[in-house]
C-alpha cells in the first residue's frame, strides 16, 4: 500500500493569486460562487452577491482551500466555467459561463 502524501488536485499551484472579498476572508460570509476566467484561468471565490471593489482581495488558492475545504470539489473546473451553491452545505452546480449568457 502506498504512503504517498496527498497531491494538490488543482492545475493551478497552491500559491496562485485568487480574487475574493474581505467578508469571505474575515469569515463573515461563505463562498457560494466560484469561477475561472476564460482568458487567464484566474480563480474567483465570491459570495454570489454584488460587492464594492474596495472589498476585493487577492489571496492564495491554498488559503482559500484552508478556509473552505469543500473548494477541493472544484479542482477540476476549467477556465470559462463557474460553480455555485445555495448554502455552504449544499452541493455545487456547474455551468460554462458562455451557456449562462445564452437565451
Amino acid at each position: 500500500m502506498s504512503t504517498e502524501p496527498e497531491t494538490w488536485p488543482f492545475d493551478s499551484p497552491p500559491n496562485v493569486a485568487c480574487f475574493t472579498v474581505r467578508s469571505i476572508v474575515d469569515g463573515m460570509r461563505p463562498v457560494l460562487m466560484a469561477s475561472r476566467d476564460t482568458d487567464d484561468g484566474a480563480w474567483q471565490f465570491l459570495t454570489g452577491d454584488a460587492f464594492d471593489m474596495a472589498e476585493a482581495m487577492l489571496v492564495s488558492l491554498e488559503s482559500m482551500v484552508a478556509r473552505d475545504p469543500c473548494l477541493l470539489k472544484l479542482a477540476d473546473i476549467q477556465p470559462g466555467w463557474m460553480a455555485w451553491r445555495e448554502r455552504p452545505d449544499a452541493p455545487w452546480s456547474r455551468q460554462a459561463e458562455a451557456e449562462q449568457t445564452k437565451e
